[in-house]
């Protein structure tokens, strides 16, 4: 078996006209918009819009989309007291997925129309948040907040989860965070949606299964994995004794390389930024200490491999959340508030493709290299004669 196509690396699979990732020229682009363009002009709402119908809204249609989004944020009454039973130590991402998955059953799924699916990616986009706001409330105890409708999708969320408004500032930066975020090609949990979407299940199942994917430490879990990791450290004298020993035992440096990119990160390049703003304005070390985590791994990887080493998203993108005051372990859901809608774009393409046809079913091929392997198979011994 060729080695370098294991778990599918380099296969191409499906076509589509979401978005693009140059990994040699570190660009990112959504619907032929240049991500760095897009977190400088646009905001989520206007870039969920450009997901999901492949071009930039008029004003009138950008007003409803964001007037069909506020009106969609509200959950069942029975979700949230269906979520006051839980165990308030519940991981939120699998409280996320199972109320993902649950929708199935409170809202109809007529899906034989691409119309009816843009009603269901507006019901996504806009109550992924709310599960994840809903459910940090309730674990603490605390009441819920009803949505505002004057505020956007960024500024609800954090007005939400900790009963205030943001300024004008932290709405611009967590905002931009979502873009960053929305949607990133074939990545683990996207091409997880598409598989399920591939069986004609519902985009409630298909965006379940999605956040199954994100919820491991090698996808959305990265940047919870390095702000544990900057909590270690402590102090920017600490790092590279730290990188240093990871090192010695081998060990991954999370928040440095990608799968893809072979220079640097895009994203990361804002996040960067975004994450030295928020250090100057609250005083904290997490940017400096951050920073030098990547230069001093950077340096290590040249010198012990020759290989250049860039940072990915997760790496800036874990301080940034922290500044914000935001619950480490909801670093992951957040992942998933802002991928609803790259996750619903795709799922819709792939129900409803006009690109090159494919089969209906996703079905890849494996090399089977168990024991015996050929056409006599193990012979049955039936078990009072098994040693």
């Amino acid at each position: 078996m060729d080695t370098k196509n294991i778990g599918l690396r380099n296969i191409e699979v499906a076509d589509t006209k979401i978005s693009y990732i140059d990994g040699e020229k570190g660009k990112l682009i959504y619907r032929g918009f240049d991500i760095l363009d897009l977190t400088k002009n646009s905001n989520f709402e206007e870039t969920c819009y450009l997901l999901l119908h492949d071009k930039l809204p008029t004003k009138n249609e950008y007003d409803d989309f964001k007037t069909e989004l506020v009106n969609a944020r509200v959950i069942p009454k029975q979700m949230q007291t269906n979520m006051g039973n839980w165990r308030k130590d519940a991981d939120p991402m699998d409280v996320l997925q199972a109320f993902i998955a649950a929708f199935g059953g409170y809202y109809d799924e007529e899906f034989s129309t691409k119309d009816a699916s843009y009603s269901r990616a507006i019901n996504l986009i806009a109550k992924v948040p709310t599960i994840v706001s809903n459910w940090q409330r309730i674990r603490n105890g605390k009441k819920i907040i009803p949505s505002d409708p004057e505020l956007s999708h960024a500024a609800n969320f954090l007005y939400t989860i900790n009963d205030e408004k943001p300024d004008p500032e932290l709405e611009k930066i967590f905002d931009v965070c979502l873009i960053l975020h929305a949607d990133h090609t074939l990545n683990a949990s996207t091409f997880a949606a598409r598989e399920v979407a591939s069986t004609r299940a519902h985009m409630y199942s298909a965006a379940s299964a999605a956040v199954g994917a994100l919820s491991g430490e090698l996808h959305g879990g990265a940047n919870y994995e390095v702000m544990r990791m900057l909590l270690d450290i402590k102090t920017v004298d600490n790092v590279e004794p730290y990188i240093k020993e990871k090192f010695a035992k081998n060990e991954r440096v999370m928040g440095m390389g990608h799968a893809v990119y072979k220079t640097v990160d895009p994203r990361s390049q804002v996040l960067k930024e975004l994450s030295k703003r928020l250090s100057e304005k609250t005083e904290q070390p997490w940017y400096e200490i951050t920073n030098k985590v990547e230069n001093v791994t950077a340096e290590l990887m040249k010198k012990s491999k020759g290989v250049e080493i860039f940072p990915n998203v997760d790496l800036y993108s874990a301080s940034v959340y922290y500044m914000l005051d935001i619950p480490m372990d909801l670093n992951t859901p957040i992942f998933a508030i802002s991928r609803a809608a790259g996750w619903a774009a795709h799922i819709i393409e792939e129900k409803f493709a006009e690109a090159a046809p494919k089969p209906m079913l996703y079905r890849p091929k494996a090399v089977y290299v168990g024991k015996y392997a050929g056409p006599q198979g193990c012979k049955y011994v039936p078990i009072e004669k098994r040693n």
